[in-house]
């Protein structure tokens, strides 16, 4: 029996709003290669261009505004396949301003050694393996503020997102100009592992794995920050979130290791909300202290009484 799905009119609207530029940056960043301020080709097509809200493919002399109309003459979808796929990303959709353009990232230069970020990281008892793991695969340095950056790269390897954390007293924090907020800092499992781990900082998401070494675990897993405190009054998923789920489709549970403050808490249980249908979700709080950093050093307070 052939079953032929309906959408109506106002569904159909809804979804020919979405325009092309919108959908590639949520949810494949990676596809679109900047050409100038405001122009577009896509990596697949480089003749397929995207300017002023509208996009054509030269070399197939078609064309057209919406996603919709992208994913019917570009990648051949059906009607009724294009408009269902879209409808289930609608909600998530970050809404494109066109007077913003994708630019390079601005990284803070690199200090000649990483000696104060690793001394700054070890006192926050993060392993030292861990430490090294992420300095050799070039995803902390320490710059020449003496702040520690926290990388994250594309799928073509080139550094997009990184989150500046001052090694003082300061509490200074923040992220690269530039930075595409798809791209947060995380550790990517293995292709087959279906787990995937949220944190709020990339600190916790670093004392997490010293947590899975001192335990002689396997560090197989996907590992995520939301970079922040996530906002449950967003009625769309973080962007950082919903672009890993959307590469990552063979993930099955989700772990939540949000803070133990009122915040943290209330973002959790809105993460529960909108996940639990699609995902299993489970919520693992630090069981000590206000964050999963605070739970790791309690850890070793505890092993030196030991001692």
């Amino acid at each position: 029996m052939i079953v032929i799905a309906y959408y109506s009119k106002e569904i159909i609207e809804k979804v020919r709003a979405l325009d092309l530029l919108t959908y590639l940056q949520n949810y494949e960043p990676d596809e679109l290669v900047k050409i100038c301020r405001g122009n577009y080709s896509t990596k697949s097509h480089d003749s397929l261009k995207i300017s002023n809200g509208l996009w054509y493919w030269f070399s197939r002399q078609v064309g057209g505004k919406s996603a919709l109309d992208y994913l019917i003459k570009v990648r051949n979808y059906s009607f009724t396949e294009a408009v269902g796929y879209l409808i289930n990303k609608l909600d998530n959709v970050v809404v494109n301003n066109q007077e913003k353009s994708i630019k390079d990232i601005e990284l803070p230069p690199p200090a000649s050694n990483n000696t104060i970020a690793i001394n700054y990281l070890l006192k926050r008892c993060i392993s030292k393996n861990v430490i090294q793991s992420c300095i050799d695969n070039k995803l902390i340095y320490q710059d020449v503020n003496n702040n520690v950056v926290f990388l994250s790269y594309d799928n073509n390897g080139n550094a997009c997102y990184a989150m500046i954390r001052a090694t003082n007293q300061s509490r200074y924090m923040r992220e690269a100009i530039n930075s595409n907020k798809a791209f947060s800092f995380r550790l990517v499992g293995d292709e087959k592992n279906t787990n995937l781990h949220l944190f709020e900082s990339s600190i916790d998401l670093l004392s997490f794995v010293t947590l899975l070494e001192l335990d002689n675990k396997n560090i197989e897993d996907h590992f995520l920050s939301l970079a922040g405190v996530y906002s449950s009054q967003k009625e769309q998923l973080p962007l950082c979130l919903n672009y890993y789920l959307n590469q990552h489709t063979n993930i099955t549970t989700i772990y939540l290791h949000l803070d133990n403050d009122e915040v943290g808490r209330r973002a959790t249980n809105d993460l529960i909300l909108k996940l639990s249908k699609y995902y299993n979700v489970i919520d693992v709080p630090p069981a000590y202290g206000k964050d999963v950093n605070d739970f790791l050093c309690s850890k070793f307070k505890e092993k030196e009484r030991e001692r």
